[in-house]
């Protein structure tokens, strides 16, 4: 048996897709479908009563839409990272629901060992991100030039070119011989000085002003 269990939330207004989703993931050894949720305001409170590690999000649903219930999940404090569930012709919503703090996402046509293997990516601390989305996010930048990276010491340059390889603070942490706690310290300085709100855009700030690894 795997050390840690992933365990994960399923909310999609569709019962096939999520009985889809479900019949995947139930094959992993590392990975349990603690629960499910039809909308948005479901998810969230499921997500809050299970407390999973991961929330595969459908961003389209009636009533509350996946977007909004990630502000309220991170409004809330919630921890569990959510990796969302779309089509490729939906970027223009994946764009602001990586902005809202989404670690990703997944096809809806996904391969069943690919959505594990991104599952256990973002549990790990990873972004997940496409070119063409990258590319997107990258264009909305505004008022985060160069400039700005002058105010960082070596210690956080080198803590951001590593969030820009993907890496967890965890393996941060064993890269630099520091502990996690120093890590998540450097990072939130990061994101202040650099006026970021979370790692995707410190990621995506590292490879526009050539501070990636």
């Amino acid at each position: 048996m795997p050390e840690k269990i992933i365990k994960v939330l399923l909310v999609d207004d569709h019962q096939v897709v999520r009985r889809g989703l479900r019949t995947f993931l139930e094959v992993q050894e590392d990975i349990e479908v603690v629960g499910e949720a039809s909308d948005g305001a479901e998810g969230v409170a499921r997500a809050e009563e299970l407390r999973p590690d991961v929330v595969l999000m459908d961003i389209k649903m009636p009533g509350t839409d996946g977007i909004e219930a990630l502000r309220r999940l991170r409004e809330l404090g919630n921890p569990a990272k959510v990796l969302i569930v779309t089509s490729f012709t939906e970027q223009r919503t994946v764009v602001p629901a990586l902005r809202a703090g989404a670690s990703g996402y997944v096809y809806k046509d996904v391969d069943p060992d690919a959505l594990a293997g991104a599952i256990r990516s973002v549990h790990a601390g990873h972004v997940l991100l496409q070119p063409e989305v990258a590319d997107a996010l990258l264009a909305q930048e505004t008022g985060n030039g160069p400039g700005r990276g002058s105010t960082l010491t070596e210690r956080e340059r080198e803590v951001l070119g590593l969030i820009a390889d993907g890496r967890s603070n965890r393996e941060i942490a064993r890269a630099l011989v520091l502990s996690e706690k120093t890590v998540k310290t450097h990072v939130s300085n990061i994101l202040m000085k650099l006026d970021l709100a979370d790692r995707t855009q410190a990621a995506l700030w590292a490879v526009r002003n050539g501070a990636a690894g």
